[in-house]
This record gives C-alpha cells, sequence and structure tokens, in this order.
C-alpha cells in the first residue's frame, strides 16, 4: 500500500471546498453522478476512436446502492465507464482542483467537442463527499488494463492507492458516511435527490434496495405476520433531457406534455419557445407561457419558474436572477454549456456568461411576443388578458427593451372595444391631434364615465383608459412613443390642447372672474386652484391635479404602501361656468350656501374619479341641507 500526501494544502483547500463552495451539502451526489456520467461518455467516445476499445462492448450504467444498518453507513455510486489507473488516481484525485474531463477535453477538436455530452471540468466536484463522508473509497479499473487500484483518503491530508480487485472497467466510490450525511442512506433521499439535480443525464441510473413487506396470512412462530425481504433495482431517472433534442424531432404534444409534467400544470402552455444558441456563448432555452397566470405572481416572495441546468444537470430553480421579475411568468429550462457546475447565487448575478444568456433570452422572448402579437391576435389577446400587467412593470423596470414592450403592452379604449396597441392608437389619430391622450387611476368603468372625456368626445378624439394601479407610475415615466408626447386629461397641461377660438374670452370675463373668486373662497385650502373649465359640456365640475402632482389616485396607493412622508398634492378644481348648479353660486351672496354648494361640487367630482371625498359624513350633511332647502 502507497500513502502520498495531496500536492496541495488539502486541509485548508477541502475546508474551503465543504464549507463555503457549495450552497447545500446535498448536492454531492449531483457531482458525483456527474462524474460518473463524464466517464460513460468518455469511454463512449474511445469505444469509436481508439482502435484498442473498439471492440468493447457495454451497456452504460450509473448503480447507487447503500447501507442503512450497522455501524457504518454506506453510500455508494459506480459506473462501467472508463475508469482509472495507478496514475490517473494519483494524478486526478491526489491533486485538487486536476480535472481529468478537462484534459480529456483539451485533447478533442472544436468538432469533437460539440458532439461531447462532457459535464465536469473543474476538478473540484469530487471532494464535495466530504461534506457528508468520514472516509471515501474509489475502487477503479481503466478500460482495456486487467489490474484495478483502490484509492482512500479521510481529506485530512493524505490518501493510500493500493492494488484491488474488479470484474469490469469503470469506477465505484464508497462513502463512509459522518454524522450529518447518515441520513442519505435512505432511498427517498436518493431518489429524490436524483430526480432533482441528474433526472436528465443521458445514462440510466439505478439504485438498489431491499423492500420489506409483511404476509398477514402468514404467521412466524411468534405470531406475528411473515417478513420478506425483496431486493429491487429501479431505474430512477428519465436519462432524457427532451430540451437538447432537435425541434424538429419533437412533436407539439411532447412539448406539452414536459410542460405539464415539469411545471405540474394540468393544462397546455399557451405557447412556447426553443432556442439553441451557438457561438462565443453556448446554451438551449425552452419557454413556456402558462395559459393562466400563475398563483404567487403578484407576490413579493414568488416562486421563480425558470430552472437553470450546467449541461443536463439541475444547478437551481429558485434564482430569481435568471429573466428580470417582469417576466415571472415564463416556466422553462435554461441548459448553459459555458457556466461551472458549483455555480453559486452570487456568482450567478455577476457572471458574464450568465449575464449574456439573459440577455439574449429576454430579447428572444420579446420578440417571440412581437410574431405572435402580429400573426396570432387571438393567441395573444389570451396572452394580455394574463400578462398585460407585467408587462407594464418593465417599461418602468426595463430601459434596454422599452422599445420593444411599448409594443407589446396593450390598453382599454374610449372608442374601441377590447385592448388596444399604441401603434394602432397612433394610426387612428385625428389629424389635428397634437398627443396621445390617457386617463388613468381608478376602475375601468370610473375612468370611462369621467366627466374629462367629454370634451375629447366631442372633437372625436381617442382617450387610452388605464386602469392597472401601477398605469400612473408607467405611463408617466415613458413621455413620449415615437415622438408623440403622452398626456393625462385628468392633469392641467392636456387642456392646451383643446382650446378653441375665444375660448379664453370667455373664460376671462368679469362674471366667470367673480364666480371662480367665490368658489375659490368658500373652499380655502381644501384646493390649489379653482379655474373656468374648457373641456366641460354636460358636468358641473371636475377635478385634474397640476402638470407636476402626482394624481388623486397615485397618491391614494403611496399612502397604501406606508409612504406619508410626501407633502399631499392639492386637486385643481375645474368648474362649468354654463351649468345650472354653477350658475347658482353665481347669483348667490349668501356665503353658507355658496360655501354647501362649493363643497358639494368638489366632493362630487371626486366621486366621479373614483376617489373618496375626505369628509364623506359632512359631504351627506351638505347634500341633506342643499336638497332640503
Amino acid at each position: 500500500m502507497e500513502q502520498k500526501k495531496f500536492k496541495t494544502e488539502v486541509s485548508e483547500l477541502l475546508h474551503l471546498i465543504i464549507h463555503s463552495l457549495y450552497s447545500h451539502k446535498e448536492i454531492f451526489l449531483r457531482e458525483l453522478v456527474s462524474n460518473s456520467s463524464d466517464a460513460l461518455d468518455k469511454l463512449k467516445y474511445l469505444t469509436l476512436t481508439d482502435d484498442k476499445l473498439k471492440n468493447l462492448a457495454f451497456e452504460p450504467r450509473i448503480d447507487i446502492s447503500f447501507t442503512e444498518e450497522g455501524e457504518d453507513r454506506t453510500l455508494t455510486i459506480s459506473d462501467n465507464g472508463l475508469g482509472m489507473s495507478h496514475d490517473d488516481l494519483a494524478d486526478n484525485l491526489g491533486t485538487i482542483a486536476s480535472s481529468g474531463t478537462k484534459k480529456f477535453l483539451a485533447s478533442l477538436t472544436e468538432e469533437q467537442k460539440k458532439d461531447s455530452n462532457l459535464i465536469g471540468q473543474f476538478g473540484v466536484g469530487f471532494y464535495s463527499a466530504f461534506m457528508v463522508a468520514k472516509k471515501v473509497e474509489v475502487v477503479s479499473r481503466k478500460a482495456g488494463e486487467e489490474q484495478a487500484w483502490k484509492w482512500s483518503s479521510t481529506g485530512k491530508g493524505s490518501y493510500t492507492l493500493d492494488e484491488a480487485e474488479r470484474e469490469s472497467q469503470g469506477t465505484t466510490i464508497i462513502l463512509y458516511l459522518n454524522e450529518e450525511g447518515s441520513e442519505y442512506a435512505n432511498r427517498w433521499q436518493v431518489e429524490q435527490l436524483v430526480k432533482k439535480y441528474s433526472d436528465h443525464i443521458a445514462y440510466p441510473i439505478f439504485l438498489s434496495y431491499d423492500q420489506t413487506s409483511y404476509d398477514d396470512k402468514k404467521k412466524d412462530d411468534e405470531g406475528n405476520p411473515l417478513k420478506k425481504v425483496e431486493h429491487k433495482v429501479e431505474q430512477i431517472n428519465s436519462s432524457s433531457a427532451l430540451w437538447r433534442r432537435s425541434k424538429s424531432e419533437l412533436t407539439d404534444e411532447e412539448y406539452k406534455e414536459f410542460y405539464k409534467q415539469s411545471s405540474y400544470d394540468s393544462e397546455d402552455p399557451l405557447f412556447y419557445l426553443h432556442t439553441r444558441a451557438e457561438g462565443a456563448t453556448e446554451y438551449i432555452t425552452l419557454f413556456f407561457i402558462p395559459s393562466k397566470a400563475p398563483f404567487d405572481m403578484y407576490y413579493a416572495d414568488y416562486k421563480p419558474g425558470v430552472k437553470l441546468y450546467v449541461k443536463r444537470v439541475y444547478i437551481t430553480d429558485d434564482d430569481k436572477e435568471l429573466l428580470p421579475s417582469y417576466l415571472r411568468f415564463v416556466r422553462g429550462v435554461i441548459d448553459s454549456e459555458d457556466l461551472p457546475l458549483n455555480v453559486s447565487r452570487e456568482i450567478l448575478q455577476q457572471n458574464r456568461v450568465m449575464n449574456a444568456i439573459r440577455t439574449a433570452s429576454v430579447k428572444k422572448l420579446l420578440g417571440e411576443f412581437q410574431k405572435i402579437s402580429e400573426q396570432n391576435p387571438d393567441l395573444y389577446s389570451q396572452f394580455i388578458a394574463q400578462y398585460n400587467r407585467p408587462l407594464k412593470e418593465g417599461l418602468y423596470s426595463d430601459y434596454a427593451n422599452r422599445d420593444a414592450l411599448l409594443e407589446l403592452v396593450r390598453f382599454k379604449s374610449s372608442t374601441e372595444d377590447g385592448y388596444v396597441s399604441l401603434a394602432s392608437y397612433k394610426e387612428r389619430m385625428k389629424s389635428d391631434q397634437k398627443s396621445i391622450y390617457y386617463i388613468a387611476g381608478g376602475k375601468e368603468e370610473t375612468l370611462k364615465a369621467s366627466p374629462l372625456l367629454e370634451a375629447y368626445r366631442k372633437k372625436g378624439y381617442e382617450v387610452l383608459i388605464m386602469s392597472d394601479d401601477i398605469d400612473d407610475i408607467v405611463v408617466g415615466s415613458i413621455g413620449t412613443y415615437k415622438e408623440l408626447p403622452l398626456k393625462a386629461i385628468n392633469k392641467s397641461g392636456a387642456v392646451d390642447d383643446l382650446k378653441e377660438e375665444g375660448e379664453d374670452k370667455k373664460k376671462d370675463t368679469k362674471e366667470a372672474k367673480a364666480l371662480i373668486k367665490k368658489v375659490k373662497k368658500a373652499l380655502g385650502d381644501k384646493v390649489k386652484d379653482v379655474v373656468a373649465s374648457s373641456r366641460l359640456a354636460d358636468s358641473p365640475a371636475v377635478v385634474v391635479v397640476d402638470e407636476n402632482d402626482p394624481s388623486v389616485q397615485m397618491q391614494q396607493i403611496l399612502k397604501s404602501m406606508g409612504q406619508t412622508d410626501f407633502e399631499e398634492a392639492k386637486p385643481i378644481l375645474e368648474i362649468n361656468v354654463e351649468d345650472p348648479m354653477v350658475k347658482k353660486i353665481e347669483n348667490s351672496n349668501d356665503e353658507q350656501y355658496i360655501e354647501q354648494l362649493s363643497s358639494v361640487l368638489l366632493d362630487q367630482a371626486l366621486l366621479a374619479e373614483g376617489v373618496m371625498p375626505k369628509d364623506p359624513v359632512g359631504f351627506a350633511k351638505r347634500l341633506h341641507a342643499l336638497l332640503s332647502t
């Protein structure tokens, strides 16, 4: 038996690997299974290229077994792949961060590398076994050689190499589990971890276990049901990664079935997008759009729907950085050829490869949405019904893709049924129209009935109805669409576009000025200003806000979010000087009556915009008093 020391500062490096490199100890099984998969792939390749091994017949497989009784609980992972010689064991397992796979890849041409399914490249994955094992033994026999060798170590600075027996080529790793790792000598744990991390490994993974059952009809000598122990060997992985197959090989039904199984959804997806990228960054994406929005889509702690794989090996499904938050409804897979297996969440956020994949994936998804909107309007309508609001979030958060998102979002309209796009609105604009008009805040029914729309209807101008609670924030940040300004009709600035010749003269009459003075005095600091309206025909009054102030609805949203440190913006009351109710104020000198009527005018204007008056009891009393006179 040879006893050797590791060639590097093993105690420090192993401590780093065990305690810092990996987020969860359970991934040791993923790493060891990946190593076995590489060994099988290497041998498969060499049986085609190496004359010495061309006649070697073998059925690639990985076997896992365990012992859950006795003093030493063990977990064994075995494969019939290439195996390792004495020198390979010393080189690959005796030097931290030396990778046999990396060296093997270096020997291949670029074309051969593309055909390879090799996974690991960094050589540290094997040492994750010491997170759960107090001792690790590796028995290996290299293909084409007669002698097998056993490598053994406790991970504390040295290892031993000795001759061993093994019937065929391949490698067997035996983990003598420590206290923390004893839970993995369990059928259910092993099955769960393989399905979670290694389900799509290209080779079958078999689990050997003993199943105990009891026969109530047969009794033992003590009268207890007869115990029966049956040894079973079952394949526990699917051994197929659907997304790695060519699109031409796959049927629509296969895509839908994969979606249902992987997303636990009983309904078919609305549509899907399968992409293979080659070049500086190589990866595969398979994205699905659910037919119904995920129930947690508006939860702060929503569950991301995209799983990250590295060469078919599962890495995570809990990273919100894989796609921007406004695409959190997307389900599917990203499988990278270039990321390391031991990538952590912190590394992902700063990784150049992951950033490139994310950027390209977002552009692909938005491009697909745009294509569907043009080629299949009915399908896009179903999509918008579920996901219009999160797309609007992207307008606020994703400046780089704002132009693409502006073409995708939809709004209700004062003149059209269903949803309309900004592009279609622009096509329908009147020749004399200077801006895109919208009204935001409140429910759709309330906005469509707003008195503010009267003048725009009269001129034949279409107004976008923005009833989502985030519209005020989002659209206000856009500014323009194809050089056309977006103007909120419930802000003071939009009224200038409606002015007709002689309108200012009408507002500047001696009577109008006296009326406004009366109303201003009656309302005091309840309003920012009182003005004669140029846009009202049938209603006595409306409230608007100053161009730079947040709307009344926006102020309510901010308050509901707990933000109380902003100065409350007072509304501007626009009054229709021709309205009979307003004329009563003009013709009266009773200050109490004027105060009551002016306050009712303000409160009913607020109610028309879906905003509760500050003093509803006072409003009711004043209304009762007026009706009683």
